[in-house]
C-alpha cells in the first residue's frame, strides 16, 4: 500500500503535471494547432495536433526532472519502462475532435499505476478552469473558486439516471450499439460527444452513468480513482476491474446505477 506521505507528493506533482501540459496546449487552443491525421488517406480520420504533441512532451520531461526512475506510457510517444513500480499513464489531449472543433470538452488525463494498479488520477480542462484529482483519500476540484470535495450522487430510480457515451456511432460495434440503446431506453436523459468530461461528471454528481468501449488505457485510468475516490464504481460491462490495455468501460456514480446496468448489459449480450 502506497504511504499517505508519499501519495500526497505525487498528488502534489499531478498539480504540476497538469500546468505544464496547459501552458502547451491554451495557445494552440481556437487558434494554429497543426492539424494532422495519424491514418493514411482514405483510410479514416484519427486527429492529431502540436497541442497532443507538445503537451506530452511538456509532462515527459517534468517527470523526467522530478521521478526520473517511474514510468511512462503515452498516446502520442509510446511506452518507457511501462513495467516500472511507479507507471504514469498519459492521454495529453482526450478529445482532439472536439480540440480541433474549438469545444471545450477536451481534457488532459494523467493516471499513476503503482504496483499494476491506478492509485492517482486526473482529468484537467483549463480553458475552463478545472482539475479533478482523486485518490483513495477522496477526490477533489480545483478551480477558481477553490478546492471542494467531490461525491457521486445519489440515483433511486434508474428511470432517473442522466448518462453520456462519445460516440454509439463510430465507436460501438451492433452488439454494442444493441447494449447502449437498451440502457439508453431504460434512462432519462443522455448526452453524446463529451469524451473523458463526462467521467469528471459522474465522480461531480452530475450524471450517473457513461458506457464507453474500444478505450485504451490513457483513456481510462485516470477516470478509476478519480471515480472511486468520490464514492463510485469503474469496471468492464460484466462489472469486472478495467485491464490495462482499456477496451469497454462502464463508470457510475450509484453502485445501485451500476447493478441495473450490469443487469441490462447481460440481458442484452444474451
Amino acid at each position: 500500500m502506497l504511504a499517505p506521505h508519499r501519495l500526497a507528493a505525487l498528488d502534489d506533482l499531478l498539480v504540476e503535471l497538469n500546468a505544464a501540459s496547459a501552458q502547451a496546449i491554451l495557445p494552440l487552443f481556437r487558434a494554429d494547432h497543426g492539424l494532422e491525421n495519424k491514418f493514411a488517406e482514405g483510410r479514416g480520420f484519427d486527429p492529431v495536433t502540436e497541442a497532443d504533441k507538445g503537451a506530452e512532451r511538456a509532462i515527459r520531461a517534468l517527470l523526467a526532472e522530478r521521478v526520473p526512475d517511474h514510468g511512462v506510457i503515452g498516446e502520442e510517444y509510446g511506452e518507457d519502462r511501462p513495467d516500472a513500480e511507479f507507471v504514469w499513464v498519459l492521454d495529453p489531449v482526450d478529445g482532439t475532435r472536439a480540440f480541433v472543433a474549438g469545444l471545450p470538452v477536451w481534457t488532459t488525463l494523467i493516471a499513476l499505476r503503482y504496483q499494476g494498479r491506478p492509485v492517482l488520477g486526473s482529468i484537467g480542462q483549463p480553458f475552463i478552469g478545472e482539475l479533478f484529482i482523486g485518490h483513495a483519500g477522496g477526490s477533489r476540484l480545483i478551480d477558481t473558486k477553490g478546492t471542494r470535495s467531490l461525491k457521486v450522487r445519489d440515483c433511486p430510480t434508474f428511470s432517473s439516471a442522466i448518462i453520456a457515451t462519445t460516440d454509439p456511432e463510430g465507436c460501438f460495434g451492433p452488439a454494442e450499439m444493441s447494449a447502449w440503446q437498451a440502457v439508453r431506453k431504460a434512462t432519462r436523459l443522455a448526452r453524446l460527444g463529451c469524451d473523458a468530461y463526462a467521467y469528471a461528471m459522474v465522480a461531480a454528481g452530475t450524471l450517473d452513468l457513461v458506457m464507453e468501449a474500444g478505450l485504451k488505457s490513457w483513456d481510462i485510468e485516470c477516470a478509476v480513482p478519480l471515480i472511486e475516490g468520490a464514492g463510485g464504481q469503474v469496471s468492464d460491462w460484466r462489472g469486472e476491474a478495467i485491464g490495462k490495455h482499456g477496451g469497454q468501460a462502464l463508470i457510475t456514480g450509484d453502485p445501485a446505477c451500476q447493478a441495473q446496468a450490469l443487469d441490462l448489459l447481460a440481458s442484452a449480450a444474451a
